[in-house]
């Protein structure tokens, strides 16, 4: 694909999400997880091998097609729609926007039962009972992974696989969110599931905290603060990815994340993150605000890494 249709197809597709967000009805990654629930239930087996067929026939699909509809998109600009189409369906940096604006608006309101119903909206954590500040800190440490998650990784992956790449990544993350739980049924079955989505999100999670780094002034950060928080905290966190975008987070906006977090009964004890007081609801929106400058940041530097790579060929 030459260098400018991969280029300002990504940039089109981070275009497309900010204005439009995500396709409300006929979502194809929906469409994907549906089918992937309907071949799970077919395969599923408390088996590691069982579960890593699973994953790599689906993450293979999904790389097929993608491989597929740019052989068929001929022209320059087709190859170009078709990469912005692509990245704006993989891509979900607005509607993470959102949530989190719905959030920090139902908490300044008061609403904590709706604020508690909504946060399903963002993680897998057990609201209830949660109070207005855990919810807060639910909702920033949210924010900070899913602007790797659903921005800053499938515009890596882009860069560098165009469309394959696009599909291929949210067919990972789509199943790590699907089967990779640490649970009865999933712990086998979904291993490989969550061992590849570990793996296609550690160069994006450290690009993450690297911008969101860059991006601290524009919420009242220092760089070199923030730089310092992840380099010290990142690897504290469970999740060898998750850790450096929260960390970065924590440094960039002034605050602590980390504590009890509660998934299915199970309570789990995650190490402090940061200096400085725990997040309050105004921190949400400044959160909001930073994910969207390191998905503004991302976009650039993806689509510099792709008109790069396409050059160098």
């Amino acid at each position: 694909m030459p260098a400018s249709s991969r280029a300002s197809g990504l940039l089109a597709g981070a275009a497309l999400d900010a204005v439009f967000a995500d396709p409300r009805r006929g979502h194809p990654v929906a469409a994907f997880g549906r089918a992937a629930g309907a071949l799970e239930r077919r395969m599923h087996a408390p088996s590691r091998r069982r579960g890593a067929a699973y994953a790599a026939l689906l993450t293979g699909a999904a790389a097929a097609a993608g491989l597929a509809a740019e052989r068929l998109a001929r022209t320059p600009a087709a190859r170009a729609a078709l990469t912005a189409v692509a990245a704006w369906a993989v891509v979900g940096g607005t509607s993470l926007g959102r949530e989190g604006r719905a959030m920090a608006a139902l908490l300044e309101a008061g609403d904590l039962d709706a604020a508690r119903a909504r946060l399903s909206h963002l993680c897998a954590r057990d609201p209830r009972g949660l109070t207005a500040g855990e919810l807060a800190r639910a909702t920033v440490e949210s924010v900070a992974e899913n602007t790797s998650d659903a921005v800053v990784a499938p515009l890596v992956w882009g860069a560098v696989a165009g469309v394959p790449g696009l599909l291929a990544y949210r067919a990972v993350n789509t199943l790590d969110a699907m089967v990779g739980y640490r649970d009865d049924r999933y712990g086998a079955f979904g291993w490989a599931s969550a061992r590849l989505d570990d793996l296609a999100n550690w160069a994006p999670a450290r690009l993450t905290a690297a911008l969101a780094a860059a991006c601290a002034p524009l919420v009242g950060g220092d760089p070199r603060r923030t730089w310092a928080v992840v380099r010290r905290d990142g690897a504290a966190h469970p999740s060898p990815n998750a850790g450096r975008c929260e960390a970065a987070f924590a440094g960039a906006l002034g605050v602590r994340l980390g504590g009890v977090n509660v998934y299915g009964g199970r309570s789990e004890r995650r190490p402090g993150l940061g200096d400085g007081p725990p997040p309050g609801v105004a921190d949400i929106r400044r959160a909001v605000r930073l994910s969207r400058a390191v998905g503004v940041a991302a976009a650039a530097v993806c689509a510099a890494v792709a008109w790069t790579l396409e050059r160098t060929r």
